[in-house]
């Protein structure tokens, strides 16, 4: 089947937005433009392009008011008219109630509703460390153990350590590379011994020209350019596997639409946990955008039922995180948003995307790495903002997961990393209750952080970007804004305390309070 060209008869639909309406859904990596209204001009199409994080064909409304397809859809907003489009299935509109929350909750319950399962518990109770910015494309055994070891003399709880890309011997050679690791079971037992549980980063391409390749082509696992056949001297096989350009280069690609494909990555995947005793695994690419141009799979496929089937293999995989996602809402797979530049434009998006993604269903949720996930961020010392740092650490701490990359005590003075190790902790003083709201999730659909107008419709809250509500009935405002040291919060009705011991009445105004460098504003609800 040639993927591009997978079509059938258009549907549409338009909605006129009202005066004080406001629309969210869509995509994660676009959160931070949403809400929008009816001033709003956007066009977004998810055919095939997922902006590299999670995408999910919902839109909802402060109004009760939702849109869902069970299949990519285009939908923009112009002259105050909402427009949604579908090339391959039936556009389901409505109103449920007549608020956000209403809206959420029938959207969540019909068309993507909860299993009663959550990724691993210790990816909620503890922070999460990657080695990506610190090692980068050199993971090797020493420095793996070494930054492991760092972690617990600099006094942070161990948690989840994940290795990232390059440990490998090569793409779709899932096997550790015997330059880089002497003895990688021994590694593993370190690692455990330290109290760490170990995922390994994996991806759906396949390295050209290695032997896996060469049998994977012959068995007809791997996707196919839209030639299908090749007529050359002495080849192994007349397939002809597409070759993909991606950030690492050029690769063919696992064709996961064909059960055999799946058998044989899921056999990768258990044998690395047989034999080395790896936990979990950090699931990388699966982006739509690389299933595009005219490429041909076993079984009639979209580009984002590409995307679709790389996700579902983590299911099996309860330690398990995912960055490009598609209509997997509601499943127990841990998504994280994409990776952010260590600027503070990127901070100021980490609240919204974060909310985009609650708002669409995807319960389960890291705002990327502390500081920021783009290495070439961190390659110059002298351009590192300590100020960023710990305040990207005050925006993780009470969020769903956090996840350090760049080692604070590395990078920041004393004082600073103190300040992150403190928020580290903190994040584990609140694990058991995330976790409980993790499990509240499984069965309600409910996410686990929401923006304020979820958690408190109808006051007014739209466009609330920089709070934003943990559970029910704590509201948490970290400082994005560089140099900060007072900001404004809005706390609803009802009497709060915060967690200096001050009580405030909410309700009646907007509050200002003093935000040194070293504090993280959350607020209880006592009544």
């Amino acid at each position: 089947m040639n993927i591009s060209s997978f079509s059938q008869e258009k549907e549409s639909i338009d909605l006129v937005i009202e005066n004080d309406e406001y629309w969210w859904g869509g995509l994660s990596s676009l959160g931070y433009e949403t809400p929008y209204n009816n001033n709003s001009e956007v066009t977004v199409n998810l055919f095939g392009d997922n902006h590299g994080n999670q995408a999910q064909p919902l839109l909802v409304s402060s109004k009760g008011r939702y849109v869902w397809c069970e299949s990519p859809v285009k939908y923009s907003i112009s002259n105050g008219i909402l427009s949604v489009s579908s090339n391959q299935g039936k556009i389901h509109s409505g109103t449920s109630g007549s608020n956000l929350q209403s809206a959420y909750k029938y959207v969540s319950q019909n068309y993507f509703p909860s299993n009663s399962k959550i990724p691993d518990e210790l990816l909620f109770t503890n922070p999460q460390y990657n080695t990506w910015i610190e090692l980068m494309y050199d993971q090797n055994e020493d420095d793996i153990i070494e930054y492991a070891q760092s972690i617990i003399d600099n006094g942070y709880p161990p948690g989840v350590l994940m290795i990232d890309d390059n440990w490998q011997e090569d793409y779709g050679t899932w096997e550790f590379s015997s330059r880089r690791f002497n003895d990688p079971k021994r590694m593993m037992k370190k690692l455990h011994d330290m109290g760490f549980k170990v995922m390994l980063w994996v991806c759906p391409f396949v390295s050209a020209d290695s032997q896996v390749f060469r049998k994977l082509a012959a068995d007809g696992l791997l996707l196919l350019d839209a030639g299908k056949t090749q007529e050359v001297l002495w080849a192994n096989t007349r397939n002809k596997a597409a070759i993909i350009r991606w950030w690492n280069g050029a690769s063919a690609c696992l064709d996961l639409s064909n059960p055999k494909t799946k058998e044989w990555f899921k056999g990768r995947l258990d044998y690395l946990m047989d034999e080395y005793g790896v936990d979990g695994f950090k699931f990388d690419a699966g982006d739509a955008q690389f299933y595009k141009g005219g490429l041909v799979s076993f079984n009639e496929s979209s580009p984002n039922d590409h995307t679709q089937y790389f996700a579902e293999l983590g299911l099996d995989y309860p330690l398990n995180e995912y960055r490009a996602s598609w209509k997997m809402a509601g499943l127990p797979l841990a998504q994280r948003l994409r990776d952010k530049g260590h600027r503070w434009e990127d901070l100021e998006k980490l609240i919204p995307d974060q909310m985009s993604q609650s708002v669409m269903g995807y319960a389960y949720t890291c705002p990327d790495m502390i500081g920021g996930g783009e290495y070439q961020s961190f390659l110059n010392a002298s351009s590192i903002d300590e100020e960023l740092i710990v305040r990207s650490a005050q925006v993780h701490a009470l969020m769903p997961m956090m996840q350090f990359s760049v080692a604070p005590w590395r990078v920041l003075n004393k004082t600073n990393e103190r300040i992150c190790h403190d928020m580290a902790n903190l994040h584990k003083e609140f694990g058991s209750h995330i976790l409980k709201l993790a499990k509240e999730a499984s069965v309600t659909g409910n996410p686990i952080v929401k923006p304020m107008e979820l958690a408190f419709p109808g006051n007014g809250y739209e466009t609330i970007k920089d709070q934003f509500v943990l559970g029910n009935d704590i509201i948490v405002a970290p400082v994005i804004e560089k140099g900060a040291r007072t900001r404004n919060v809005v706390l609803p009705k009802g009497q709060w305390i915060d967690e200096q011991g001050k009580k405030y009445r909410g309700g009646e105004k907007v509050i200002t309070i003093d935000v040194p460098l070293k504090r993280l504003p959350y607020f209880k609800k006592i009544k």
